[in-house]
């Protein structure tokens, strides 16, 4: 036997056990604190933007960047961990986010900070997010779907805790402080945690009627086949990950706007905002269980015709109290959606080119909210209402729900023993 058969061998017998569940803690942990690079920015706009001088659009600049880096860099840092395994590209994401925060501490003006915010913070958040996911997931098998989706709950957890913290020190010492104490931390966690991470993956999918599906029971976990090539199957995900989130970021993005239009104040928009993210947390995680029993594309099929019927709620009932309850019964609806495009791509393409794959599909949801946050706003000043909104985004949902039933179609129906046609 090789090293490397070796060594596959060893990880292989660590599948499930308690060294993955670590690994989870860990990979959590990371992408809680990665997380910053979502949060800083936002909660420092209103600072940036006095001291600047600069108008609200253009205070926005940074978060724009930022967002951009982040979906550019899901794909950059997917592929290296799929050729050189998770750890390289964490340690060197945390030092490129701390190179950043650092070093926008001293910008000058708002397109400095901008490009150091999407150049470093951005790319480097990217590591903690859809690279680590595809990572915990070759690590289980019989739980998958609940790892990957505790591990997509890192950024919700960050934006429990990040706009607590840096509000707090931004009030006693400003932000570029904030920022320079923000670049320590980073690099004093993340790098002791990435190297918790050293052990390498087994890149092989279990085969067809092996023994271990056989002990298992689970057929969810091996590769499944489906009537179309890897090239078309991304290309569908990749629609649907825009559709779905052109839909997401319809109340996401604009019920704080949506609250101070009817009149019940911004603040009334903000407590809306944060049920939705406590709604999705909790539906990221149940999610995940369901996904272990009947597969990611149901799972996303589920989340997807939720959050179309409440984003259809929307539309008769703007009451205060109304809007607080289907604000939360959105949160509920789409929080486990975009885990389940990471699920999908474990259950129908090979291991060695997860990574990569998770990261295309989630620089196309974060493209999806982009546009949908964009495309809302400018519908709303078109025609002065915000309805028109609510069914636009309805109307990407049904694309979403479309593709998903025909991917279902195309695979059967049902798990089955041979891979997708490559």
């Amino acid at each position: 036997m090789t090293i490397f058969s070796q060594h596959q061998a060893s990880a292989e017998s660590l599948i499930d056990g308690p060294y993955a569940w670590l690994r989870l803690a860990a990979s959590v942990a990371l992408g809680t604190i990665g997380s910053i690079g979502f949060w800083g920015v936002i909660v420092i706009l209103p600072a940036i933007q006095s001291e600047f001088q600069v108008a609200r659009s253009d205070a926005s600049i940074p978060y724009t960047l930022t967002m951009i880096g982040f979906a550019v860099g899901n794909v950059i840092i997917g592929r290296c961990v799929d050729r050189f395994g998770i750890v390289i590209p964490i340690i060197t994401a945390a030092f490129a986010m701390g190179i950043g925060f650092g070093a926008a501490a001293t910008s000058e003006n708002i397109w400095m900070l901008g490009m150091l915010q999407g150049v470093f913070v951005g790319i480097g958040t990217a590591a903690s997010f859809g690279p680590l996911i595809a990572d915990v997931s070759h690590w289980f098998r019989r739980r998958r779907g609940v790892a990957v989706a505790f591990c997509a709950c890192g950024n919700y957890f960050g934006g429990m805790i990040w706009p607590l913290v840096i509000n707090f020190l931004m009030e006693g010492y400003g932000w570029r402080t904030t920022y320079v104490v923000v670049a320590i931390v980073i690099v004093l966690t993340m790098v002791p945690l990435g190297l918790m991470l050293r052990r390498v993956p087994p890149k092989e999918d279990p085969l067809p009627n092996s023994t271990e599906l056989s002990v298992s029971g689970n057929q969810n976990n091996q590769r499944q086949t489906i009537d179309l090539s890897s090239r078309s199957l991304i290309i569908l995900l990749s629609i649907a990950g825009v559709a779905c989130c052109v839909a997401m970021s319809m109340p996401q993005v604009h019920i704080v706007a949506y609250c101070g239009d009817l009149g019940y104040g911004l603040a009334r928009g903000a407590e809306m905002l944060s049920l939705m993210l406590t709604g999705g947390a909790v539906t990221r995680i149940v999610s995940g269980f369901i996904a272990d029993y009947i597969g990611g594309v149901r799972t996303l099929l589920i989340g997807s015709i939720l959050q179309g019927i409440v984003l259809v709620f929307y539309l008769p009932f703007d009451g205060l109290m109304s809007l607080y309850i289907i604000s939360l019964m959105f949160g509920l609806a789409q929080g486990g959606i975009v885990p389940s495009y990471a699920i999908i791509v474990r259950e129908y393409l090979p291991a060695r080119v997860a990574a990569e794959k998770v990261g295309i599909l989630i620089m196309m949801t974060i493209t999806g909210m982009a546009f949908g946050g964009w495309s809302s706003g400018w519908i709303y000043d078109i025609t002065g209402s915000y309805q028109m909104a609510f069914i636009h985004g309805i109307a990407w949902n049904l694309v979403n729900v479309g593709i998903m039933l025909l991917i279902l179609f195309k695979s059967g129906g049902s798990p089955a023993t041979q891979p997708v046609k490559v």
